[in-house]
């Protein structure tokens, strides 16, 4: 029986999930199929409800559905709760378990690609979304002395404070439009960008928001949209001198680390990376 495994999200012109992993199951020589579920919000749970079927290994999860399918399974590991996202499910004899390998994902890649280390560091989180939760929960555990989190609905970033503050007192809520985000960006040692600003095929395509003459030359700025590989906040950084890290690697340690759950097999970091480089340039060629 061919197993079944995907990503719910909306929309999904986007993902190289579908790339990345079935090279994975492919290497490995599992019988499994990885497929795009576009799913608007209102057939997340019917959609969701149909990977109780044993031909499903389980799916992943992206905007807008890391939140709100929490309520939608049996169980949730310790990090996904706290964090408060999930990103992964695996689909255990029909009984649907929540995990978040987000948070693992985005460390691996900032560290790799940038050679830094968190701790000690003050970071400037943009978004407050499902991805957003993740980053601002492995900063702060990773040993950062400050996050403040923009967004442009200030009460999404005010929550996501509250919910972080007890592992990192300093802990602060703006809005992602006006003085308050350049006086941040102007003191971050880290910026990260979790919105979905600047992919391409989006309505935000071509944007960024924060230029150039915004960003400090010392920073190191990470932009977790990977589709383009340099989005306009990447390209941006770049002529402020800045150390730059784009998406990909996050996809890709993410993905490795749900590969494990699915299969308990090791994933293949470099053919997964090698599949996704490839997707991103068909990508850019259509």
């Amino acid at each position: 029986m061919t197993r079944l495994v995907g990503i719910f999200g909306y929309p999904l012109s986007h993902s190289l999930s579908p790339a990345i992993q079935q090279a994975a199951f492919d290497h490995h020589r599992i019988d499994a199929l990885y497929q795009a579920w576009p799913t608007p919000p209102e057939e997340l749970a019917s959609e969701v409800a149909k990977l109780r079927g044993e031909e499903y290994l389980g799916a992943n999860l992206t905007t807008p559905h890391k939140v709100e399918v929490m309520q939608l399974l049996d169980s949730i590991d310790k990090m996904a709760m706290d964090i408060g996202a999930v990103n992964t499910i695996v689909s255990d004899n029909g009984t649907l378990v929540g995990y978040n390998t987000d948070a693992y994902g985005f460390i691996k890649s900032l560290k790799e690609g940038s050679g830094i280390t968190p701790n000690g560091k003050r970071a400037l989180l943009l978004g407050a979304g499902g991805a957003a939760r993740a980053a601002a929960y492995a900063l702060a555990q990773e040993g950062v002395t400050h996050i403040t989190i923009a967004n442009r609905t200030l009460s999404r970033a005010v929550s996501l404070g509250d919910e972080i503050r007890p592992i990192l007192s300093d802990v602060v809520a703006i809005s992602a439009e006006g003085p308050d985000l350049l006086e941040a960006a102007g003191s971050a040692d880290i910026i990260v960008n979790s919105t979905s600003m600047g992919m391409r095929h989006s309505e935000a395509e071509g944007q960024s928001l924060l230029h150039s003459n915004e960003i400090p030359a010392s920073a190191v700025v990470y932009d977790m949209v990977y589709n383009p590989s340099i989005t306009p906040f990447l390209s941006e950084a770049q002529q402020a001198g800045a150390r730059v890290v784009g998406g990909l690697g996050m996809l890709i340690h993410q993905g490795a680390a749900a590969f494990l759950k699915w299969t308990g097999k090791e994933a293949p970091i470099d053919i997964m990376m090698e599949a996704g480089e490839k997707a991103l340039a068909q990508m850019a060629s259509d």
